[in-house]
């Protein structure tokens, strides 16, 4: 879940409106402000979304913009989202208000203080069964296993490649993984983003194949077996939710929850 198409994003009221129409995990992103405040934000920079152009590194928490009242949805064209809750939240917000809906935090940036504070949250919380954390950069998500192993990691770039190599090389059975989560996102989506039109044929040759090669049956079941969780992000159509379940994946983020829980009310695999 990202919500972004149903409430602002990363703000308590996306996060209520999710678990209340059923939503089984947050994803959320985090930053430390200059007063080591671990908030829950997804850019550094508060620009894009406040308007004001400083980072959150750089300010204490009480001196935090709030969001402006209308954000663009980054994976849905031309759609933005207004809502009243305009306020950047604290990470032990969510987990005080959700003590029992499992979290998935992205730690957006390589800086160990917050890799340190997060973990102390979430060992003063008890939430290591209910948490995963990581990033796409290799060295983060070592310093997360690192700082607390008792909390589960996701793939990051490097290890998807890898594991991608393992698969075809038909070498994966064979090969320990300590990751319990693939987080991955389903490659045809980008065509969403970029105008297609302005691509060219090798980007879109790229994408093509990425797609082929990961968006791949047999490698979410061998997965899925081994009790690793496969989540594709991020999908807002009925067709893309419908191919990724079909495809054995455990779960899909949305920036709409209320439109997937209606696709799974009448999704039979």
């Amino acid at each position: 879940f990202t919500g972004a198409g149903e409430n602002l994003e990363n703000t308590m009221a996306a996060f209520c409106h999710a678990v209340n129409v059923g939503t089984d995990m947050l994803e959320l992103d985090c930053h430390l402000t200059k007063d080591q405040q671990v908030v829950v934000s997804h850019d550094e920079n508060l620009k894009r979304a406040t308007g004001v152009d400083i980072s959150i590194s750089d300010l204490k928490y009480s001196e935090l913009p709030p969001y402006l009242c209308k954000l663009d949805v980054t994976f849905q064209k031309e759609c933005h989202c207004e809502g009243e809750d305009n306020r950047i939240p604290l990470l032990k917000e969510v987990f005080e208000a959700f003590p029992n809906t499992p979290v998935n935090i992205d730690i957006k940036v390589n800086n160990s203080v917050l890799i340190k504070k997060v973990s102390e949250l979430v060992s003063q919380y008890k939430r290591e069964h209910l948490t995963v954390w990581g990033n796409v950069s290799y060295e983060i998500v070592e310093k997360c296993h690192k700082e607390n192993a008792d909390i589960p990691i996701l793939f990051c770039l490097k290890r998807v490649l890898l594991l991608v190599g393992l698969f075809y090389t038909g070498l994966l059975p064979f090969i320990p993984i300590r990751e319990e989560f693939l987080e991955i996102p389903m490659p045809s989506i980008i065509l969403k983003l970029k105008e297609p039109e302005k691509m060219t044929r090798r980007q879109k040759f790229v994408i093509w194949l990425a797609d082929v090669l990961l968006m791949r049956k047999a490698l979410f079941d061998h997965l899925t077996a081994r009790g690793i969780q496969v989540y594709i992000w991020v999908l807002n159509e009925e067709q893309e939710y419908k191919r990724a379940f079909d495809l054995g994946a455990t779960g899909v983020m949305t920036d709409y929850p209320t439109k997937l829980k209606e696709f799974l009310h009448n999704y039979s695999a």
